[in-house]
């Protein structure tokens, strides 16, 4: 565990370094498009750090608000609140991630923030109307777990700045394939380089995007559904809550594809994956569930 956690605090790091270079040559390319001449440079680097600044650290509050999500109260979630304290406990956490809901028929839940003292746990409404104790148990051990982890802060981040690259990406094919030419003709060599460069990354970005949510996404389902084991010493709970959940046929109306990898389980209901590929968030149903008995 602790391997995992130093592993994702240095990929989060790695993230944002990149992002940095990869935003800098996208708006480099689109200030060189508008002709703003060696300003440029200036302009990209300076959108690129704040923007990766913004992300890590309002990367929570930006989810929360594309998820529509309200705080969580005493009166209203009173068996929600218990669970959470219970479970803190054993995961030896020093502090209480923040509660919030989603107004939300799909049983779901995901977990977001950059570090435990800044978290925060989401359930949809049909998580709490559809799911027992025990399941409902097993589900937040597995947010809890992705906290203890510091899986949060390199899905967050990931989320946030995939969304940033997938707004400039889109700003850039309805702004200039449809005619916009640059006609400098005294360009230098290098900038003509650069900006070539980030042509590319302009197209290629969303691609990289979708990967790196994937990279995310799998392998730290797997360790959050073991870890919640640990927590619960009840694999059933957690086995009945992924069925459960599996099984709803309703669509999470506030989900898109920037966040659905945030989700313990795929917010979409395409029938016609049943089994996970190199494009899936999640790893299958059967797979989680194999993995989860043989841990009895």
């Amino acid at each position: 565990m602790y391997e995992d956690i130093r592993s994702n605090k240095i990929r989060t790091g790695i993230i944002i370094s990149i992002f940095i270079v990869v935003i800098s040559l996208i708006l480099y390319y689109i200030c060189m498009a508008f002709d703003l001449g060696p300003v440029s440079i200036i302009i990209a680097l300076t959108v690129s750090i704040i923007s990766s600044f913004v992300s890590y650290y309002s990367s929570d509050k930006i989810v929360l608000a594309m998820s529509h999500a309200r705080p969580a109260t005493h009166e209203e979630n009173q068996k929600l609140v218990n669970i959470l304290d219970a479970l803190v406990i054993s995961a030896g956490l020093n502090v209480t991630p923040k509660l919030y809901v989603v107004e939300d028929i799909q049983p779901n839940a995901f977990a977001t923030g950059r570090d435990p003292e800044h978290s925060v746990i989401c359930v949809t409404t049909g998580l709490l109307d559809k799911l027992d104790y025990y399941e409902l148990e097993g589900v937040i051990g597995h947010e809890l777990a992705h906290i203890a982890n510091y899986d949060i802060r390199l899905s967050c981040v990931v989320t946030v700045m995939v969304s940033f690259v997938v707004i400039l990406s889109d700003f850039f094919t309805r702004t200039f394939i449809r005619g916009r030419r640059s006609s400098s003709n005294d360009d230098s060599k290098g900038n003509a380089i650069l900006m070539l460069i980030g042509l590319v990354f302009l197209i290629l970005a969303p691609i990289f995007g979708k990967l790196a949510q994937l990279a995310v996404s799998r392998r730290r389902e797997f360790l959050a559904d073991a870890t919640s084991v640990k927590y619960t010493r009840n694999p059933d709970g957690l086995i009945s809550a992924l069925e459960k959940i599996t099984a709803d046929p309703n669509e999470l109306e506030g989900a898109n594809k920037s966040t659905a990898h945030m989700y313990i389980a795929s917010p979409f209901r395409d029938k016609k994956i049943e089994k996970s590929s190199i494009w899936s968030t999640h790893p299958s149903l059967d797979e989680r569930v194999h993995a989860l008995r043989n841990l009895k």
